[in-house]
């Protein structure tokens, strides 16, 4: 009887502080994210490789993302000015040009998550631009090229976004986040650099030359879109379609007084996989459907353009998740469309506090 009341102390006394010292892990258990919320971040941070459409963020977290970009572009033109013979013979001037444009972008993007479904976010860039400009006028008779180089940097222009979870992801449904996205001409715009006037070998004006590169669009936008996010386990697949509003703006009699740049429509689509609960990959492609600007006072009489332009983008992303709180991120996007950039490469690292 001895020995037996001696074993339940015994038993008592390593079973008690047994339970009192896992009592605080359990306190710490439930502080961290469940399995469900794990997942969820983590097709959020997959879906947001290649392009912001992430869950939004955690209520009360605050984001801050610098980021890096770098974009190529390479075009040729050929002009041709004249009248035809014969289809062999061509009287006229033949003009070939090609134009060389490397564009950085240093931006800071701050997030912060009001409830679990309402985040806003304000995006400030950095531009600088370097453009190269060669040209020949075939039938001159001189091979010698002509090379105008042009660059600007600066402010761009600031955009504040507001995005909204809809639904919880659940029964099988995606998630669906609505967003609405403003932005502001903070940037120099092709109206506020200097411009000089561009002669031909007779002294007559034949156009206007920007002094230096806008970092600009110098009007107001507004974008309203909606995005989804399918988590379908090892694959996320993500997808999101906005429309840019524009507005029309009076730019002086020179420009043509009221100019009304062409809205876009954009919409992307792809799919992610996590190789583990660090590294993930991406894969996506994003449109955009440019209108034409129109022009209160038609002042190019004989100018014609496309009704739109055609800008699409194929993209391969690698995140890497450094600690529970940070994620650095690299994105390579290439033109498919005469348009686009050749290549784009982007460096972002958001941190959590």
């Amino acid at each position: 009887m001895k020995i037996q009341s001696h074993l339940l102390l015994t038993l008592s006394v390593c079973i008690i502080p047994t339970i009192s010292a896992a009592k605080p892990e359990q306190d710490e258990v439930g502080k961290t994210p469940t399995q469900a919320e794990r997942s969820q971040e983590q097709a959020s941070d997959i879906a947001s490789i290649t392009s912001d459409r992430g869950i939004v963020t955690h209520p009360g977290r605050f984001t801050i993302e610098p980021s890096i970009s770098y974009a190529h572009s390479n075009a040729t033109q050929v002009a041709v000015e004249g009248y035809t013979v014969i289809p062999a013979l061509l009287i006229g001037l033949i003009n070939i040009s090609e134009v060389q444009r490397d564009i950085f972008v240093g931006a800071l993007s701050l997030k912060y998550g009001f409830t679990s479904r309402f985040e806003a976010a304000i995006r400030t860039p950095y531009l600088s631009i370097h453009e190269d400009l060669r040209e020949r006028q075939a039938f001159e008779g001189t091979p010698v090229d002509t090379l105008w180089e042009s660059s600007g940097e600066g402010l761009g222009d600031i955009d504040v976004s507001l995005r909204y979870q809809l639904n919880d992801g659940l029964g099988g449904w995606p998630y669906v986040i609505g967003s609405f996205r403003a932005k502001a001409p903070t940037g120099d715009s092709p109206y506020d650099v200097d411009q000089r006037v561009v002669r031909d070998n007779n002294g007559n004006a034949i156009g206007i030359e920007l002094e230096e590169r806008p970092t600009g669009s110098g009007f107001w936008s507004f974008e309203p879109g909606v995005s989804f996010i399918y988590p379908s386990d090892p694959a996320v697949l993500y997808g999101n379609l906005s429309y840019v509003y524009t507005l029309k703006d009076e730019k002086g009699f020179e420009n043509g007084n009221t100019v009304d740049p062409g809205d876009i429509i954009r919409f992307g689509f792809g799919m992610g996989f996590a190789f583990n609960q660090r590294t993930s990959f991406s894969l996506g492609y994003d449109h955009s459907i440019i209108r034409k600007t129109t022009y209160e006072r038609d002042f190019d009489l004989f100018g014609a353009n496309f009704d739109s332009i055609q800008i699409g983008s194929l993209s391969f992303g690698l995140s890497q998740r450094l600690s529970s709180n940070t994620t650095l991120s690299l994105t390579v996007s290439v033109g498919v469309t005469e348009n686009a950039p050749n290549s784009e490469i982007t460096l972002k690292l958001p941190i959590s506090l």
